[in-house]
């Protein structure tokens, strides 16, 4: 059986900055493929994005769930080996 898994949010309001992408990045390496993650922010999250797709190029999906003004809210949701757009560092060489 197969079941999607969610963790707990990660609040980043809680956060410095520059704790932020060491955060996202910890909980994306402990996400089973299909499992996710919500994230919590006072600020567009945009620039996380960008920095987990330079890290985990196609490994994962991003849906808005709230944008702001206030509060942010985005599920990601750690992909299987072979899907997004991304090498998965197979025969490719990537």
């Amino acid at each position: 059986m197969n079941l999607d898994l969610h963790c707990a949010p990660i609040d980043l309001r809680n956060f410095h900055p520059h704790e932020w992408q060491e955060r996202i990045s910890g909980a994306m390496r402990s996400l089973a493929p299909r499992d996710s993650v919500e994230l919590i922010n006072d600020q567009d999250p945009l620039r996380l994005r960008d920095g987990l797709q330079a890290e985990l190029p196609g490994g994962f999906a991003w849906e808005a769930l709230q944008s702001g003004p206030d509060t942010w809210r985005v599920r990601i949701t750690r992909q299987a080996a072979g899907q997004g757009g991304g090498c998965c560092g197979g025969c490719c060489g990537g």
